[in-house]
Formats: C-alpha cells, sequence, structure tokens
C-alpha cells in the first residue's frame, strides 16, 4: 500500500482529496459535528486540508494531533484557528505548536478523522504500526464520535485485516470513490 500510494502524482492526490472532502462533508456527521479531530497528510496520505479548511469556515472547533514528547504512541491534541498554525514535529508530520496542546481527554471531538493504510469493509484499520491512533480511538473521548477512515479507494481491501481486541473499527471508510459505512 504504501509503495502504490507512494507512486501517486500529485494530480491524482488532489483530484482524490477534492472528491473524498466532498463525500466527508456530505455526511450527517459532519453537519452534526461542532468538534473535529483531523489530521495533516504526509507521504501522499489522503489528505484531509479540504475538510479541515471547510470545517473552520463554517465555525467548527478544528483539533489536530501531536506527538507527545516522550511518550511514544501517544497524541495530544491542539486547537487550531488556521491550518497555518501547524508546523513539522514528529515525523515531519504538521502538528499544532507545543503551547496549543492538551492531553485528549480535554476534548469531545464529534467527528474524527483517521489516516489508515489499508481499511476493510468492517471498518478495520492498518496503521504505520506506532498505535498512535489505536490508543487515540480506545480513549473515551472517542467512545461517541463518529470516526471515519480516510484512504483512497485502492486502501479499502476486501479482506479482512488483522485485528486486535483492543482494536476499533472506524464507522465508516471514504475514498476518493465510494462512502461505506462500516459500524454503529
Amino acid at each position: 500500500m504504501s509503495t502504490k500510494r507512494a507512486a501517486l502524482t500529485p494530480q491524482a492526490v488532489a483530484a482524490a482529496a477534492t472528491l473524498a472532502a466532498a463525500r466527508v462533508l456530505a455526511l450527517p456527521a459532519y453537519a452534526l459535528a461542532r468538534e473535529i479531530l483531523a489530521y495533516m497528510a504526509v507521504r501522499n496520505e489522503l489528505d484531509a486540508g479540504l475538510i479541515a479548511r471547510q470545517a473552520l469556515a463554517d465555525g467548527k472547533r478544528l483539533l489536530l494531533p501531536r506527538c507527545r514528547d516522550g511518550a511514544p504512541g501517544l497524541l495530544d491534541l491542539g486547537c487550531v484557528r488556521c491550518l497555518s498554525e501547524a508546523a513539522p514535529g514528529s515525523y515531519g508530520i504538521p502538528e499544532p505548536p507545543r503551547q496549543a496542546c492538551l492531553a485528549p481527554e480535554a476534548f469531545s471531538p464529534d467527528l474524527i478523522l483517521v489516516p489508515g493504510l489499508a481499511f476493510d469493509r468492517h471498518g478495520a484499520r492498518l496503521g504505520f504500526g506506532g498505535g498512535y491512533y489505536d490508543r487515540l480511538l480506545a480513549l473515551p473521548l472517542a467512545q461517541n464520535a463518529f470516526t471515519v477512515g480516510l484512504g483512497y479507494d485502492f486502501q479499502l481491501v476486501a479482506a479482512p485485516l488483522p485485528a486486535d481486541s483492543w482494536d476499533k473499527p472506524v464507522n465508516a471508510v471514504v475514498t476518493d470513490r465510494q462512502t461505506l459505512l462500516t459500524a454503529p
């Protein structure tokens, strides 16, 4: 999946992001959300930036993750008013400023956008192996949130992905070509 994603042209990346953003923005969960947790794309991940910009324009509170210093696998969250507030941090991922971040328990996102390498039709997600989003989605803040896995259509696989007992499936997988509701 990483190799296939890396081979995408900038034009294909931009086109897919536009199509997927329209699908997310059409979800009832987006319309109802007051607080949204998005991510900043790296290494040709499906870009959530268009969704994040629209959320800000719609007056929604936008959260971005930041890798917690000295605690591999853990994320803090920061509220941003503009995507330009994010700067390259851990792993080269744009992150909100440290002073804007708090432990995730300080927030209650209604909608959580999640990147991944692959998703299956049951909402299982394969990440990069660090467990950052696995740990985040296991927290109480995610229990009432609608979670959306974002990826290219080729990242949605037919065969079930391996999942551990602590893995929480996403409620929907949105790609450039489809919206798949997966779990309640």
